[in-house]
């Protein structure tokens, strides 16, 4: 698109050209000739308004019930004087508000999808996979259905019988896990979600499987493209590491203990695989079902791509975040604004349930029993940068975690309302939160801390609670294409310092991303002014344990290494990940893979 077009494309003028690009890309929607059609003004205004006329379905109990919904939470919203079509408008109007001031944006495939003729909104979902060829495919053809529709995928593998096990139907061998992981990485790389990007998927295999050591080492040499792995760890796990016990593997088919090995030797073993190559995280099952909402309905197993959302088979999540940044007024955050925009937000999330389109029926019926969501934020590192809070300081910990217990207590609030205004969740009677005889919830889950990946991209943040990776460094999106950035605060700084103007100061800056070495800087700012790869692993993980806290769901969070980082450097994270109370851990070391999202500084062109 030409330049002199790009003006009409900007929402209040907020959007960089990065932002447009992303936007152009993979959700203005296009003609049958595959030109532009939308503005992002439009794509908000789609989505908005697609989103906010769920509520007519809910009409009779607002107007039946007015005074009794009365709620600070949405002060205006209950006005006698309201038809319905008032009442959705204004709703619609708040929705549109919060997308194109870039205070909120909700997880890809609703950006992508709402609007359209059978539109998927969900970017998560969990797919069980059963011991037998006729189910493992016809698991295979809903995840091919789920990533054509914009979702990403988890599995647990752990249920499949190992390599070599016989088959009693016909006395053959079967191919075990990694055979079957091997089509379902291939099929994924024909197939793309929505017609735009490749399909994200997750594979778990539980610590006690047989296959766990060809798992372990399955991305040491490349192979699996489309897939990040964890290892479903236990707690009888950890406690046989640490105590040096030997550990049994257990054929599933028959439950039989098939090979002991000591516990710690496949402890080495997952260290010095993701030493090797970022592969395989952890992901802390049993810390993962300790709070689980609805454990009379199901167990959890396996996890969306990313590892942030536990969920049950079949179940599906949407994902939204708040932009954090945006509501930092005079070096402080602008709580009154928070609290009146964040009732919304959850009412948004929870619109898409009955908006969504599903593309298998198991996955609808469990999703609308239980009613998950998860609100996050995105931002959080450019808001430290602007208080000048070290990311890697106890004032940051304490800051996250207050600011998550606010999210998460406002969140719950809101779906306390929205059970009201709407009903609970139809799995409410079997939850926890009856069981502990808490107020009824509109959902079991409310809070959840994703990477935000284009996301943020789109509102020019930094992603999730990440620190910043580097303050220029070079960024491939959108099928292999490189964004380059330079951090506003650098540019400042530079600006502030009087070194803008010197070239050669600027131009080391530039191809490190760093300005620890650079005397001109007084140490108060290099304090609050480190990049992702100058923060200590613990200090990366006390942060994700900050946050997890106060989240219901998971927080997705890379606990970025240097190059020269040591296998011990990762075994300690791990450990200390699991004390904790992580729900799961993601080390990459840089440099580890040949190929990388993210690269510090940038290249001269």
């Amino acid at each position: 698109m030409k330049q002199k077009k790009r003006d009409v494309l900007t929402a209040n003028n907020l959007l960089s050209l990065a932002s447009l690009r992303v936007l152009e890309s993979r959700y203005l929607l296009r003609n049958e000739n595959g030109k532009i059609i939308e503005t992002p003004q439009q794509l908000f205004k789609r989505v908005s308004s697609s989103v906010a006329h769920v509520d007519l379905d809910y009409w009779k109990n607002h107007a039946r019930d007015r005074k009794k919904l009365s709620s600070p939470l949405f002060p205006s919203l209950y006005e006698k004087t309201k038809s319905k079509e008032e009442f959705v408008a204004s709703i619609e109007k708040k929705f549109f508000k919060l997308m194109s001031e870039l205070k909120f944006l909700p997880n890809s495939p609703t950006l992508m999808n709402a609007g359209k003729a059978k539109g998927q909104l969900s970017a998560c979902y969990v797919l069980p996979i059963e011991d037998s060829l006729e189910k493992v495919f016809e698991t295979l053809k809903q995840t091919c259905l789920i990533h054509k529709s914009g979702g990403g995928t988890g599995f647990n593998f752990g249920k499949l019988r190992s390599q070599g096990a016989t088959i009693k139907s016909s006395g053959g061998a079967a191919c075990g896990p990694m055979g079957f992981l091997k089509i379902f990485d291939q099929s994924t790389q024909v197939i793309k979600q929505g017609g735009v990007r490749r399909g994200a998927n997750m594979a778990i295999l539980p610590i006690d499987h047989p296959d766990i050591e060809s798992f372990i080492s399955s991305k040491i040499n490349g192979g699996i493209e489309n897939f990040n792995i964890s290892v479903g760890i236990s707690n009888a796990f950890m406690d046989a590491v640490q105590k040096n016990k030997p550990w049994s593997l257990i054929e599933p088919s028959t439950k039989k203990v098939v090979k002991k090995i000591a516990a710690k030797k496949l402890w080495k073993e997952i260290v010095s695989s993701a030493w090797q190559c970022g592969d395989p995280g952890l992901v802390f099952l049993d810390q993962i079902n300790k709070v689980n909402p609805t454990p009379k309905i199901g167990m959890m197993a396996s996890t969306n791509p990313c590892g942030e959302q536990p969920l049950l088979p079949f179940e599906s999540c949407n994902l939204g975040s708040l932009n954090l940044l945006a509501y930092v007024k005079d070096g402080k955050i602008n709580w009154n604004e928070l609290e009146k925009d964040i009732p919304y937000m959850v009412r948004f999330l929870d619109n898409i349930i009955d908006l969504n389109s599903y593309p298998i029926i198991e996955t609808e019926e469990i999703t609308l029993k239980n009613r998950k969501i998860g609100l996050g934020l995105m931002g959080w590192a450019d808001t430290l940068l602007e208080l000048e809070i070290p990311y890697d300081s106890l004032e940051a910990q304490k800051l996250g975690e207050e600011i998550m217990f606010k999210i998460n207590e406002l969140a719950v609030k809101t779906s306390q309302h929205l059970a009201l205004e709407k009903g609970a969740f139809n799995g409410f009677s079997l939850s926890l939160w009856a069981e502990k005889g808490e107020s009824s919830r509109r959902n079991a889950t409310v809070t959840t801390v994703a990477p935000t990946g284009t996301i943020s991209i789109i509102a020019e943040v930094s992603s999730g609670i990440e620190p910043i990776f580097s303050f220029s460094h070079e960024r491939v999106a959108l099928d292999k294409e490189v964004f380059q950035f330079i951090h506003p605060k650098l540019e400042s700084l530079l600006k502030k310092y009087g070194l803008d103007t010197n070239s050669k100061i600027k131009s080391k800056i530039l191809a490190s991303g760093s300005i620890q070495e650079v005397k001109e800087f007084p140490k108060k700012v290099k304090r609050f002014m480190k990049n992702s790869l100058e923060i200590k692993p613990l200090d990366h993980i006390k942060m994700q344990a900050a946050f997890q806290k106060n989240v219901e769901n998971g927080v997705s969070k890379t606990i970025n290494l240097p190059v020269a980082s040591k296998m011990s450097d990762i075994e300690k994270s791990y450990k200390f990940a699991y004390l904790t109370g992580c729900k799961g851990i993601t080390v990459f070391r840089d440099q580890s893979k040949k190929s990388q999202v993210l690269s510090k500084g940038i290249r001269k062109k």
